[in-house]
């Protein structure tokens, strides 16, 4: 290959846009990014393998560690501030302070857990990330590229 010959790329067909906010809310939801209607979820945090309405694959997803992270940062910056409002507001015992807030930040993260996950799934579906791109090779292993 010369420096004028360019490598030939296949023509691969233009996927439709999806619309990004409306995925991951669908995902906050717990419902499924692609249709709205089916569960994303079979347990507290394990996905389903395919959408009951539309049949949207949903296995191949990676939200890894992301859903805690996320998860982890809006605890914090929630919490952190109104400790500091309790304490100088009402100066409770630091036993009471660590009880109640401990309990409280407990709850709060599994009600958020699910729902920060059910956000980046939708956010990777509406973004063709981690096997959600139907146009990709490896989803067609008949395309030569």
């Amino acid at each position: 290959m010369t420096a004028i010959d360019l490598p030939k790329t296949r023509h691969e067909p233009e996927a439709a846009p999806r619309n990004t906010m409306q995925a991951i809310a669908r995902g906050m939801r717990r419902r499924c990014p692609a249709c709205g209607e089916g569960h994303l979820f079979r347990g507290y945090l394990t996905t389903v393998d395919h959408c009951a309405a539309c049949g949207e694959a949903i296995h191949h997803h990676r939200a890894d560690d992301g859903p805690a992270y996320i998860t982890i940062m809006i605890i914090a910056h929630l919490f952190v501030p109104a400790l500091m409002v309790v304490y100088l507001a009402w100066r409770p015992s630091p036993l009471a302070m660590a009880i109640w807030f401990c309990i409280a930040a407990v709850v709060a993260t599994l009600a958020l857990l699910p729902v920060a996950k059910g956000g980046m799934v939708g956010l990777q579906w509406a973004r063709r990330m981690h096997g959600f791109d139907e146009t990709a090779p490896e989803r067609h292993p008949e395309i030569e590229a």
